[in-house]
């Protein structure tokens, strides 16, 4: 049962997809997020919109819609209507058209079916599938996965106008390109890549006892990070690197980085 599950996909909820249509679709998208969507040929690509100051707004998955003339944008529901907004705004001119589609999104491990697109953060997500049919009940324990490999989610670890991409692992995600050009916030993230070190960010952490997402974690007296995503004994932190050595408190559980 288990294999026909992975085979067939599960539903991925939440989710809602966009549609980006007209002849400049493409230089529309390429001038205002962290990716390089001249790639779009090679896969899905994962993104982000980000404020002027270089803050994180929004992460989805672009994906080519092969004989339709569009791109699928795959975004968290909760974030999608003000994505759309923001995304019409910068329009202009531009012959673009933004709608939403009534496309559902599935995902799954082990092979993938005709269709298919693998998840360019991790090759351990498996991939996902847009089509007409709902995917099955969810079984797979994806937050373990999530913390297993330090991959944040939208409104748990990644908060818009607070989170910075390179602290949240966007380039290890393969969810931002050095290399394209210029990108709304571009400035303030490359100074960061190539000026900074960064003192900051989620790392998986280890935890004994009990402590829930949002638990401030300390070193003595003193705040030095936040839990996040729980998977049985591990966890998604985001840390102060400086201040957070040995063994840390997490209301009355027990916490260090991994």
């Amino acid at each position: 049962m288990k294999g026909a599950l992975m085979s067939m996909g599960e539903a991925d909820p939440g989710r809602r997809v966009l549609e980006i249509a007209g002849a400049d679709r493409e230089s529309f998208l390429q001038g205002l997020i962290t990716q390089d969507v001249r790639r779009l040929g090679e896969g899905a690509l994962y993104a982000a919109l980000l404020t002027p100051q270089g803050k994180y707004l929004a992460d989805f998955f672009l994906v080519a819609a092969p004989g339709r003339g569009v791109i699928l944008l795959d975004a968290a529901e909760a974030q999608a209507g003000d994505l759309l907004r923001r995304l019409s705004m910068y329009r202009l001119r531009a012959d673009v058209q933004i709608t939403e589609s009534a496309l559902k999104v599935s995902r799954g491990l082990g092979p993938a079916p005709a269709g298919a697109v693998a998840d360019p953060r991790h090759p351990d997500l498996g991939w996902r599938l847009y089509s007409d049919t709902e995917g099955a009940a969810p079984s797979i324990d994806w937050d373990a996965l999530r913390v297993a490999h330090v991959i944040p989610e939208a409104g748990i670890e990644l908060i818009p106008n607070e989170t910075y991409i390179l602290e949240a692992g966007f380039e290890r995600l393969a969810g931002v390109d050095f290399r394209k050009g210029c990108y709304v916030g571009q400035e303030v993230t490359a100074r960061m890549k190539h000026k900074t070190e960064l003192r900051k960010g989620f790392v998986q952490v280890a935890v004994e006892g009990e402590a829930g997402p949002g638990t401030p974690i300390l070193q003595g007296d003193k705040e030095v990070g936040t839990l996040f995503t729980r998977a049985g004994d591990r966890a998604i932190a985001w840390l102060r690197f400086d201040r957070a050595e040995g063994e840390m408190q997490a209301g009355l559980a027990k916490v260090r980085r991994v």
